[in-house]
């Protein structure tokens, strides 16, 4: 989809661009490129080169130190910075819990926590999920009592994301279990140098540590550090919940893996005497991927637009986390049917050992692939995506 833009939106464009020219650096858009997932001190290094611009936070209003972009800056910043092969900013403290803290926080709050989400000194992971409540994360049982000017909270979380580099996490915890499950939930920030926090690896399928099981055994953490209302935390969880399901649709990301995709087919012989991309089957999918990706992408812009506007999107987060997973594992596999035995070896490739292979230049490698299966269940699964749209729109 093409859009026109205004003289200065295209000044803005080109300035976008001479900046992820000039100061990307080659390694991190070389690891991009590849697929890899980088490391905390890539992330950071990224982060700090956007503070320097006042970009860390696109989404953010001026007030809170965000650029204050308009919708269509947005759109830009995303199309290009995944068209350059610039990693996706770290989403837990610029696009989950800052929008929370400039929302429902205390001044004290904000003036301590957004000045640090915005440099990276802070690096936040998320205490939603435990065993036995991921779909259902009303059902959580990590327990916070109050004890004078302190919460003591005991429980078990898991599938924390970044938890081993995290410096802080936000996290959910029942304060009171007598009535609707919804509302005895709270809303606390808490220091993971906090004695009493124990961070264990999960090793998940692509053979990654990203994920983790989080142990919380009489762990403290100041009533000041808690977010809003006692017992409210359910209201800000689903405010965030809905800005992150906006932002798994990685509808840049997936435009660029696309163009990636077909380079890809135009160069892999199919045996035949031909190309991949004059494959009926490949070049149908193909189409069909592309057309699919050019709704969600309307569908993203209506979205953007009605946060813009203060409305509320309602089942319209939902469907965009469904279709964007959709899509991204199509992707992903068309690129991995694609690649054929080809795809195999990147699993374990160094960098160095990629730039010699012979295999066509991988949209996705066999690791990115399997971590991929995963977005069918983060954010929110995709059945209780279905359930939350079906619902509001009274099926």
């Amino acid at each position: 989809m093409e859009l026109r833009y205004s003289r200065a939106e295209l000044d803005f464009r080109d300035e976008v661009r001479a900046f992820l020219k000039d100061e990307l650096p080659a390694d991190i858009r070389a690891r991009v490129a590849r697929g890899e997932h980088l490391g905390k001190e890539d992330n950071l290094r990224w982060i700090r080169l956007l503070h320097t611009r006042g970009w860390s936070a696109p989404s953010w209003p001026a007030e809170h130190g965000g650029p204050g972009w308009s919708l269509t800056q947005r759109y830009i910043f995303n199309e290009e910075c995944a068209a350059a092969d610039a990693p996706a900013i770290i989403p837990f403290g610029v696009n989950m819990v800052g929008p929370v803290i400039y929302t429902f926080g205390t001044q004290a709050q904000k003036d301590r926590y957004l000045p640090r989400i915005l440099s990276g000194e802070d690096y936040w992971c998320q205490g939603y999920s435990e065993p036995g409540s991921g779909s259902d994360l009303a059902s959580l049982r990590t327990r916070a009592v109050r004890d004078g000017d302190h919460y003591v909270v005991n429980g078990h979380k898991t599938w924390t994301s970044v938890g081993h580099q995290a410096n802080m996490m936000f996290c959910l915890v029942r304060t009171d279990g007598s009535g609707k499950k919804q509302e005895g939930i709270t809303f606390l920030l808490i220091d993971m140098a906090t004695p009493g926090i124990t961070v264990r690896p999960i090793i998940t399928i692509d053979e990654g540590h990203g994920v983790n099981d989080t142990f919380l055994d009489n762990v403290r953490v100041p009533v000041a550090n808690r977010v809003g209302e006692e017992n409210k935390g359910w209201t800000y969880a689903k405010f965030l919940l809905t800005n992150e399901r906006v932002g798994q649709a990685e509808i840049a990301h997936s435009k660029r893996l696309l163009a990636r995709l077909k380079a890809t087919l135009a160069s892999t012989p199919d045996g035949r005497g031909a190309t991949l991309d004059k494959d009926p089957s490949f070049s149908q999918r193909v189409v069909d991927i592309e057309i699919e990706l050019t709704a969600l992408e309307y569908l993203n812009l209506r979205a953007l637009a009605n946060a813009v506007a203060g409305r509320d999107n309602g089942y319209m987060a939902s469907l965009l986390k469904i279709k964007g997973t959709e899509l991204h594992q199509a992707l992903t596999e068309l690129s991995v049917d694609a690649l054929g035995y080809g795809a195999l070896p990147f699993e374990r490739l160094s960098a160095a050992q990629m730039d010699e292979a012979t295999f066509p230049e991988p949209t996705f490698d066999m690791r990115n692939f399997l971590y991929g299966r995963a977005k069918s269940i983060w954010g929110g699964s995709t059945e209780i995506q279905k359930n939350i749209v079906s619902k509001q729109i009274g099926l």
